[in-house]
């Protein structure tokens, strides 16, 4: 059964970038860093927003990205440093609800690892 701590600690995190290569690099470090349990790299798309006073359109790869609170703060700092745009997009919006099994994966796939290159259990 689903528990609500177990939905409160998930969260899809979205971001966007430039081209193909640089999301799937972004995905890879932060599935390799266990920061995220899975990434999904999307078909490309297009932005269009307001940037310095100028409405721009930029075509862009979107990421979901699966993580947990516990680990948002080094998600977020590991997007910023990777990321190659001033002000990225970086928008994580809390799981509501969710395949409980899934879930439990999700927390477990994102636990740091210790010492001995396990993951440190909750």
């Amino acid at each position: 059964m689903e528990t609500g701590q177990t939905r409160s600690q998930t969260l899809l995190v979205l971001t966007n970038l430039p081209d193909e290569a640089t999301a799937q690099a972004l995905a890879t470090a932060l599935v390799s860093e266990r920061l995220a349990a899975c990434v999904n790299v999307m078909a490309p798309c297009r932005s269009i927003y307001r940037w310095r006073g100028e409405i721009e359109s930029t075509p862009e790869v979107p990421l979901l990205i699966k993580s947990t609170t516990a680990r948002y703060a080094a998600l977020e700092a590991a997007i910023r440093a990777r990321h190659p745009y001033e002000l990225p997009e970086i928008v994580a919006v809390p799981v509501a609800h969710g395949l409980p099994e899934y879930l439990a994966w999700l927390i477990a796939e994102t636990l740091p690892e210790t010492a001995d290159g396990k993951s440190a259990s909750c």
